[in-house]
């Protein structure tokens, strides 16, 4: 990342965005850090943000967002404007996990989380756009996961406000390119984060008294996402890198040996050679993904191989993965898809 830049990060209180927070701004950066209530549910953490900066001398400031409204949303981005100038990177972040047997999620629940997950993201976004445009500059960082790109039993709601971010960004890259702003997707796997401990619940009990033993599914599945959680400090070590290296990339790297394939169903061996990657089309079985305009990357552990492509956004995968393309942990597969 350019020195000095501006960045506004959603969900700062914890997790993520609290990681990304300090690892940008002890890089020199101006962050504004965004959360509900700093004054009130998150004063706590918002305590402890502002004497981290007073004490290491850090340019973060605390701003008060809430991603449900459009008010809200707005005086957090006019603030930081007035005090910075300028807003080069703008991270949704904000969100939360829903959990439990799909029948059992309730309407009400279901458009909480699209208000946050989804709808936070076009308002933040709404609200940032003008002033980049007039920087003729920008990036847009849409913090999505493992489960934007697959389907997680009991995790179907989640899964499906993390499609409709990826979408949304999708659809950003093609339309703001030209105008000198990016869109990327960052979706990491399971991580150790707050976000386990913050899980929302299905809230109809009563409508799986039939399921039998898939009612033990989401307690099984939220142990396994726990218990192959890694550092989530990775995760804000590579979104540092992603804006670093993204700007005035030309070329497009690929692997000089591609990495052996394994089908998720299955497990046969499948491969690719070089000329396949280098062509830009990796078509590698009928129960896997095939062509889309668009690209995602692996991070292997500790290390980011990026790319630039013709079409869509860069989308970065960072593990480990809750459902991993190879057998051993951290160890992910690099897509490289483009329109014949």
């Amino acid at each position: 990342m350019n020195s000095k830049q501006v960045v506004l990060i959603t969900g700062s209180s914890t997790g993520f965005g609290r990681l990304f927070t300090e690892t940008l701004a002890r890089k020199g950066h101006t962050v504004f850090a965004t959360m509900r209530d700093p004054g009130g549910r998150n004063a706590k953490n918002a305590s402890e943000i502002r004497t981290l900066a007073e004490k290491d001398s850090l340019p973060i400031h605390v701003l008060e967002m809430d991603v449900t409204d459009d008010a809200s949303v707005e005086r957090a981005i006019d603030a930081a404007v007035s005090k910075a100038g300028r807003i080069d990177v703008a991270i949704n972040n904000a969100g939360y996990f829903l959990t439990g047997l799909e029948e059992a999620v309730t309407t009400e629940q279901a458009r909480r989380l699209m208000d946050t997950n989804f709808l936070g993201p076009v308002r933040v976004n709404r609200a940032v756009l003008p002033h980049m445009r007039r920087q003729r500059s920008g990036m847009l960082m849409h913090i999505s996961s493992g489960a934007g790109r697959i389907i997680v039993p009991s995790a179907g709601f989640y899964c499906a406000s993390k499609f409709a971010l990826e979408a949304l960004a999708e659809a950003y890259s093609y339309e703001l390119a030209a105008q000198g702003i990016e869109s990327v997707i960052v979706e990491p796997g399971a991580y150790e984060t707050p976000v386990f401990g913050n899980t929302v619940t299905a809230a109809d009990e009563g409508r799986i008294s039939t399921y039998g033993a898939i009612k033990e599914l989401p307690a099984k599945v939220n142990a396994a996402l726990s218990s192959t959680a890694g550092n989530a400090q990775e995760v804000a070590d590579a979104v540092l890198r992603i804006y670093r290296d993204s700007r005035g990339r030309e070329a497009v790297e690929v692997h000089r040996q591609p990495p052996e394939v394994r089908c998720r169903r299955d497990q046969r061996p499948l491969k690719a050679s070089a000329s396949q990657c280098a062509g830009g089309v990796w078509s590698y079985c009928r129960h896997e993904i095939r062509q889309r305009q668009s690209s995602r990357l692996r991070l292997a552990p500790r290390s980011l191989c990026e790319k630039t492509f013709e079409f869509g956004p860069v989308r970065y995968m960072l593990g480990p993965q809750p459902f991993r393309y190879r057998g051993t942990r951290g160890d992910f597969l690099q897509f490289n898809f483009r329109q014949r």
